[in-house]
């Protein structure tokens, strides 16, 4: 039994069908760029923001700063250096940090706060 041979038949008379070039706007291109920018404003820009903040504060920290390390322990910085700041937590008890390692400094009114305040005795 003979196997059928398949032939293909192509009509030249007809012409091809033209495609219109896709242009920028209809391209598939346009939606993944649009989703490009989308990440970069809003997830890459205000990142670089805060790390620029951070580092100018790291920068400024002088003796004397009351700041909190990223572990939670309040300190006054009593010594600096390009790499460790020194940190004062309690009468003859200073700790040596990474500089990275402090989180922010407290301002004067939430100083105030954080002060420990002596419980009234009972009388």
């Amino acid at each position: 039994m003979p196997l059928p041979s398949l032939l293909v038949y192509q009509d030249v008379a007809a012409p091809a069908p033209s495609a219109a070039a896709p242009s920028l706007l209809t391209g598939p291109l346009f939606p993944l760029l649009l989703v490009g920018a989308l990440f970069f404003f809003l997830l890459i820009l205000p990142e670089r923001k805060k790390q620029k903040q951070r580092q100018k504060m790291l920068d400024a920290l002088k003796k004397g700063d009351r700041v909190m390390t990223s572990s939670g322990i309040y300190g006054t910085v009593v010594t600096t250096t390009a790499e460790v700041a020194v940190l004062q937590v309690a009468d003859n008890v200073r700790l040596r940090f990474s500089r990275s390692a402090i989180q922010s400094v407290i301002e004067a009114e939430k100083q105030a706060a954080l002060e420990e305040k002596p419980e009234p005795s009972k009388v």
